[in-house]
């Protein structure tokens, strides 16, 4: 299979402590109508670590049950502990899923070699499509190039990589590095075009839980090579992703953005809490400016 184009990171939408089963379905029919090519349900924006594991497992299943087959789905399942991160990949592709995001451990901070061996037992585990997911702003550490490029030449289903260092210099190197099976995406919705530019074939978006048509316009123009266009579409909604990624940690500010849209509530789990009313006003200005909301 391969990673390539718009993949939604979804919200996980809830009502009264539960998972909001017609919110959620709601969503993921909104982003296959706009035509996305994969959603990413359970990660960092769909608020994986206050979920229990069957709660993260009935969210993978419910995303294949609602996408039936539209699209792709790319489970979230992985955890800063190798064990588990197999228990849930092996769930996922059990539900059917056809992809598997795998975050780098986080916390823990394993050495080079402990990522390489972490990762080689959970692609090895199943035969899913594996993504590698490097964000040191969550995790503390990256997955080092050589890393992925082991992982790369010694794993079969290890073909994508989530980059959200935010360094274009690191996707340079990634790109030079990588064989060429290895699909290397954004995990930043304001980086997707100078990304692109150096060879990154997608995006894992945020934004696109409120614009989704707007993101599969940006990453289409640019793998058409229609760079004015996509510039022009940067320049626009650079103000909304970095005001969706300042105002508070993510998913805060767009679960506050779709919930103003009226697609869901803006309830959240402990020890995360919604925006003050202050930051959620800036938030509706905006949304307002952009024609998002009225």
């Amino acid at each position: 299979m391969t990673f390539q184009g718009t993949y939604t990171a979804l919200i996980t939408p809830f009502r009264d402590g539960q998972i909001d089963r017609p919110a959620f379905k709601a969503l993921i029919d909104r982003q296959i109508e706009a035509g996305i090519d994969g959603i990413v349900p359970v990660g960092t924006t769909g608020e994986s670590p206050t979920l229990t594991t069957p709660e993260h497992i009935e969210v993978i299943k419910l995303a294949i049950e609602y996408a039936a087959g539209r699209c792709q789905v790319v489970a979230g399942t992985g955890a800063n502990a190798t064990a588990e991160a197999i228990e849930l990949t092996v769930a996922a592709e059990k539900a059917g899923a056809t992809g598997t995001l795998q975050v780098c451990p986080y916390y823990n901070k394993p050495s080079a070699e402990g990522l390489y061996q972490h990762y080689k037992a959970v692609a090895e585990a199943t035969a899913l499509p594996v993504m590698l997911y490097s964000v040191p702003g969550r995790s503390a550490i990256e997955i080092p190039v050589e890393v992925a490029v082991r992982l790369a030449n010694d794993c079969p289903t290890v073909v994508a990589i989530k980059e959200a260092g935010g360094s274009v210099e690191r996707v340079n190197q990634l790109y030079s590095a990588l064989p060429d099976h290895v699909a290397i995406l954004s995990g930043d919705d304001p980086l997707t075009l100078p990304f692109m530019a150096c060879g990154a074939v997608g995006l894992v978006s945020v934004a696109s839980n409120l614009i989704p048509d707007v993101m599969v316009r940006l990453v289409r123009a640019c793998l058409n090579g229609s760079y004015d266009e996509a510039l022009a579409m940067q320049k626009q909604y650079h103000p909304l992703f970095r005001k969706l990624m300042s105002l508070e940690v993510n998913p805060v500010p767009i679960k506050e953005a779709v919930a103003l849209q009226g697609h869901c509530s803006n309830e959240f789990r402990l020890p995360l809490v919604g925006l003050e009313d202050s930051q959620r006003d800036q938030l509706r200005e905006l949304l307002v400016a952009h024609d998002l909301i009225d």
